[in-house]
This record gives structure tokens, sequence and C-alpha cells, in this order.
């Protein structure tokens, strides 16, 4: 049975305040408002997914916004430390004008691996990293009055993973995800997916004596690889579980299906299907529209309702 990952899935973050999130991606940033909805194991608070206009795998950027109550992170090892996404060629100078219109906290635009990118701040602290990809990248941005297509977020160029070893982390990235060794800087290194020209790299920084992170405000939660569908999946569960890795049983997530397990490093990976999408229970037209529910929360809509914060 064949276990092809196809790259990155998406990425889930923890951030504070609701409101201020979905106005910093929407708004500043410019991503499509995907779904709509709340934390399976936590209904009383959202999670956002944000995404390009065809709300594809590989572009899909998700929250659980635990307002006030969250404490702030530490950025540190045993963690996903920077996300990157892709945006067009020649767009870094818009970019550099729009985050100063909007008070956002950047660095100037810095070279890696051949790459000109632009590290940027959100509003919980989280790195962010836009940057002009050597890879070809054909999907569409999401546009808005202000983001045009030749300056839009494109979706996930690549996350980066800070550990204090980076051997057992590789191992599992190129013996189990299909992931291949392509560069290497000091003590970055790069790692392709080949399997897609998208949302495909992972680099591994190694830093021996530095501190492990705490995730919660401001951190990312998980970084999810892309399946197919579910026999990929689950024949792929079988491969991980043999390493000696403890796997979870398969989660429906309604919009996708998920395993999770935590690799050597400290960072917890999940393996999520394509199906059945993000228009099974919207079409594309309207999606993030309105509050969509799990089935199992939804005899308590009006009570769910009551407590969350208004967009």
């Amino acid at each position: 049975m064949e276990t092809q990952v196809i790259g990155l899935h998406h990425v889930t973050a923890i951030a504070g305040d609701a409101k201020r999130n979905y106005d910093f991606y929407t708004k500043v940033l410019g991503m499509r408002f995907v779904k709509k909805t709340v934390n399976f194991d936590d209904p009383q608070t959202y999670h956002f997914y944000y995404g390009n206009y065809q709300a594809e795998p590989g572009t899909i950027w998700t929250f659980f916004p635990w307002g006030k109550a969250v404490p702030q992170g530490r950025r540190g090892t045993g963690q996903a430390t920077e996300v990157g996404f892709s945006v067009p060629e020649g767009s870094l100078d818009f970019w550099l004008k729009r985050l100063d219109q909007h008070g956002v906290i950047y660095n100037k635009p810095a070279n890696k691996f051949g790459e000109e990118y632009l590290t940027v701040l959100d509003p919980d602290g989280l790195k962010l990293e836009l940057t002009v990809t050597s890879q070809k990248d054909n999907r569409e941005a999401n546009t808005t009055e202000d983001i045009k297509a030749e300056h839009g977020i494109k979706g996930f160029s690549g996350v980066t993973l800070t550990l204090n070893s980076i051997q057992a982390t590789a191992e599992i990235l190129t013996d189990l995800l299909d992931y291949k060794l392509e560069m290497e800087h000091v003590n970055r290194y790069r790692f392709v997916n080949p399997n897609s020209e998208t949302a495909s790299v992972i680099d591994l920084v190694e830093v021996p004596g530095e501190r492990r992170g705490h995730v919660a405000g401001g951190s990312v939660h998980h970084v999810a690889f892309r399946v197919k569908d579910d026999a990929a999946q689950l024949a792929l569960r079988e491969k991980i579980e043999s390493k000696g890795l403890n796997i979870t049983p398969q989660i429906d997530r309604q919009y996708f299906h998920s395993l999770y397990f935590r690799e050597p490093g400290g960072v917890l990976f999940e393996i999520a299907t394509d199906n059945p999408g993000f228009t099974v229970d919207e079409p594309l037209e309207t999606l993030g529209k309105s509050l969509k529910l799990p089935p199992q929360y939804e005899q308590h809509r009006s009570e769910i309702e009551s407590v969350l914060v208004k967009l």
C-alpha cells in the first residue's frame, strides 16, 4: 500500500485574542477565512482556519484563540519556531509598506538558501516568514481589495523546527515522511519533500545548548503532513508504529482524518488526509461565513454561540 506524504497539510498554532487574530490574518495579511468552528476538546473556544481561496491542503493555517487565559509561550527547542509562507517574486516591497502602515513588527529582508524572505511577528509573537521561493508555485493567492494576486500569500512554503539534536528527527523525515536532505548551512539543514512542488520544506536547526521551548500563546501547537486518503494514512500508521513510536488511532476532524505522534525531538506531528475537505458542510463560495459545529455539539449551538467572541 502506498504511504506517500505530499508535503504539509496544515499547521496549527495557539493565539490569545480571537478578534485580533482574525483581523490580522484576514485584513492585514489577506488570507481567506476558510472555516469558523470550535475546538473539538473545548467547544467554548474557536478553531479558526485560514488559507487560500480554494482552501487547499498546504495553505491551511489554523488557530486555537484561547483568549486572556492562555500564558505566553517561549520560543526554544522541541518546537516549530518559524512558519514560512510563499509570496510572489517582486512582492516584498509591497509587504514592507503594508506592514509599516499597520504597525507590524518585522525585520529587513534577508536571504536563506538563495531565497529572499521577510520575517514578521504576528500579534501574539509568532514568527512568520514571507518567502519568495525558488520552487514553482502556481497556487492562487486569496485576494482582497488591498491585496492583489501579484502580492498575495499563496500558502505555506515550509516550517522550521528547532532542536537540541536533529539526528532522530531527520530519520523520521527521511525514513517515514519521504523527505530528502537537500542543503545545509552551518546548523540549518533543509529537507524537501519531492512529492509536492509547494509546502514541501522542513528546515531543522540544531542548537545543542538551547533551552527547551514552552508551547502556549504565540506558539505552534502541531505540524500536519498531508496524505491523499485514508488508505495511505493507515498504511503510513503501520510504518510509524513499526518504528516504536506511539501514534494515535485515526480521529475524525470533520474536514480531514488525523493521526498524531510526537517525534523524538519533541514536536507534535499529525498525518492528515485530503478527504473529505472543507466544502463538506458549506459551499466554496461561502466558506467561513457562518459558525460550523461538529455534530456532537450542534444541540448546544445557542449556548456555544453565547460565549464565543463576536468577530
